[in-house]
């Protein structure tokens, strides 16, 4: 199973188009173990393919017995950035995707999406702010977009897995010297994405926690900290605080140890 734009499908009636993809050469990304992106260009535009060949039994046993959910294939992407832009999540642009097998262990699949050109992930973006503050309603706008966009995919049965700052990408134009409020902010990485009924709170606590760990050294105040809390529960903040004293807490716990395990000592920043 293929899906491509008609004018792709044309382009590539008389060839195998799988073979192709995985035969690409361009500036690859990313390399793990059964899975590769990579960046190339068709037509003088610039796409990403992530191909993803099958990880074999041992590496999906492995995962299953550490109760990790192992990533089969690309086709879990796909759906993720469909049901994201259902949701008015901004994320990659989807512009095909496929398979082929039905073997777990040596599933072939993929997806291409437009490259997010202009853009900036917000660990880089954020990176001097402890020397440089931002302007105060442009850092504000980026809680409330990034607290909005988390609290869409937790009321939606979704969660990430991997919800760090780096994983959202800030449009800004060549030579732009200041932004306003109306900032677009690009989701990314949702090969890991998680979709169900209704999200469990150990994964809306490990998607929150992730935000406040991969935080914690940007020069955050705890009235930001505050603001988002207030923006995700999309409640007063006392009462945010006070009937979800317990989720708070293990958000902390869990970003803390996260920071404790990487850098060897305590944040500055504890909510």
């Amino acid at each position: 199973m293929i899906v491509l734009p008609d004018s792709w499908s044309r382009h590539w009636q008389k060839q195998d188009f799988l073979k192709y993809l995985f035969a690409l050469e361009g500036k690859v990304y990313s390399e793990q173990k059964g899975r590769k992106t990579l960046r190339f260009t068709f037509v003088d535009k610039h796409y990403f393919v992530k191909l993803h060949q099958g990880v074999g039994w041992k590496e999906i046993i492995k995962n299953l017995l550490g109760f990790r959910l192992p990533v089969f294939g690309a086709q879990n992407e796909w759906r993720a950035i469909q049901q994201a832009e259902k949701l008015g999540i901004l994320t990659m642009r989807l512009v095909g995707y496929g398979k082929t097998g039905w073997n777990p262990a040596r599933l072939k699949s993929f997806v291409i999406t437009e490259e997010l050109a202009d853009t900036i992930s917000l660990e880089d973006f954020c990176r001097d702010w402890p020397i440089s503050p931002p302007d105060s309603a442009l850092k504000r706008a980026l809680i409330t977009k990034v607290a909005k966009t988390a609290r869409t995919l937790h009321e939606h049965g979704m969660n990430h897995r991997d919800l760090y700052i780096c994983h959202f990408l800030l449009h800004i134009l060549p030579g732009q010297k200041r932004l306003d409020q109306r900032i677009k902010l690009y989701l990314i990485d949702l090969h890991r994405m998680q979709i169900r009924r209704c999200t469990p709170e150990r994964w809306r606590v490990k998607d929150i926690a992730a935000l406040y760990f991969s935080s914690m050294d940007i020069g955050l105040t705890r009235r930001d900290l505050l603001r988002f809390i207030r923006v995700y529960q999309n409640k007063p903040l006392r009462a945010s605080l006070y009937e979800n004293k317990l989720f708070w807490q293990r958000v902390k716990k869990r970003g803390i140890a996260f920071y404790k395990k990487l850098h060897k000592k305590n944040p500055a920043l504890i909510l």
